[in-house]
């Protein structure tokens, strides 16, 4: 952050020497256009320019920082004015008294016959001059100082933001993982009373899962076939326990994009599925659906809903729907496309994501 704030600092005073070069260059170039320099008259606009000069950069990196953006509002306003009191007093004072001229060159054969000579203005009318260019001046320096802070820390909080986002969301994908295995554990420990070796192809599936958890989901994206492998072995993990009270249908096209994903993306909404959707007594299903075209992946899961389930806008799982789509949002931002459908006898969420 101090790099990026030393090339505004830069950038700002480059600004500076440009604008304040091309307003030193006026009188010379002024004088350039009546076919002979006056040097002594460049002279006295450069001298009456400085005073300007000195003003602008005192308050720019004095006045501004020091007292306005510290909020000493009184002792800001009165050193502004004390300065353009000066600058305009020593303006005037420079000034050649009204009716005389303003040159002591004689005249030479360069200078045309005809070219009048300057006079100076009335005191009144040279104050009101000097101090309409003042308060231009400060008040330009003040706008450009005020803004190029507001540019250096908007990009500061843009950064805290994105840091703070991705904190968020990797807290949120550290939520997953514990539910996921409690869950998992919970199914195994179930199989063991009921089938030893269904029990023990359990336990392979899981180290499988895990391994998946530990090194793949670690990734800030995965490719969409790995992401496809791992969804496969939590349904079949599922379907192990739930094998006989469940309908569980799984439609995945055969041919796979190239493509990467975030990890974990779809295993809380198939959790919830199968935690709410399956209830013994009764029929219960379970269908996952993704689809793919040019630019975006969708998921289709649907799942049984029975009177007794628990409330499906409750807890997702351990992880609240809220919590959900703000993992989305921390992901896609608003380029995502979350449905919830609540029917009497059907709950069911289609995603749409782009493709990558």
């Amino acid at each position: 952050m101090k790099s990026l704030s030393l090339d505004n600092r830069k950038i700002e005073a480059l600004l500076y020497i440009v604008v304040w070069a091309l307003v030193f260059s006026v009188p010379y170039f002024g004088e350039r256009s009546s076919g002979h320099i006056n040097w002594h008259e460049v002279t006295k606009n450069w001298m009456h320019i400085f005073g300007y000069l000195a003003i602008f950069l005192i308050n720019v990196y004095v006045f501004v920082p020091r007292l306005l953006l510290k909020k000493r509002y009184p002792s800001y306003f009165s050193l502004v004015a004390l300065s353009i009191s000066v600058v305009i007093a020593l303006n005037i004072f420079n000034a050649p008294p009204q009716g005389t001229s303003e040159t002591n060159f004689p005249p030479t054969e360069n200078i045309a016959p005809d070219r009048p000579s300057s006079s100076g203005k009335p005191p009144f009318m040279a104050f009101a001059d000097n101090l309409i260019i003042c308060i231009l001046i400060i008040g330009a320096g003040t706008t450009v100082k005020l803004m190029a802070k507001w540019l250096s820390e908007e990009k500061l909080r843009k950064d805290i933001e994105k840091a703070h986002l991705k904190t968020n969301l990797a807290l949120l994908r550290h939520q997953v993982s514990p539910h996921f295995f409690m869950n998992t554990l919970n199914n195994i420990h179930s199989l063991i009373e009921m089938d030893t070796e269904k029990a023990q192809d359990a336990i392979v599936r899981l180290s499988t899962l895990m391994r998946y958890l530990l090194y793949d989901a670690a990734q800030n994206t995965i490719e969409l076939k790995k992401e496809i492998e791992f969804i496969r072995s939590f349904i079949s993990l599922m379907q192990l326990r739930h094998s006989d009270e469940v309908v569980v249908t799984t439609i995945i096209p055969e041919q796979i994009p190239n493509v990467t994903i975030p990890p974990m993306l779809f295993i809380s909404l198939l959790e919830n599925a199968f935690k709410h959707g399956v209830s013994y007594p009764l029929e219960s299903y379970i269908h996952f659906e993704l689809r793919f075209d040019a630019t975006a992946l969708t998921c289709i899961i649907k799942n049984s809903k029975h009177k007794i389930a628990s409330n499906f806008q409750g807890e997702y799982s351990g992880i609240g729907l809220d919590n959900i789509k703000e993992s989305l949002k921390l992901l896609y931002n608003d380029d995502f496309d979350l449905d919830i459908r609540d029917k009497e006898t059907e709950f069911e969420v289609n995603l749409k994501i782009p493709l990558v």
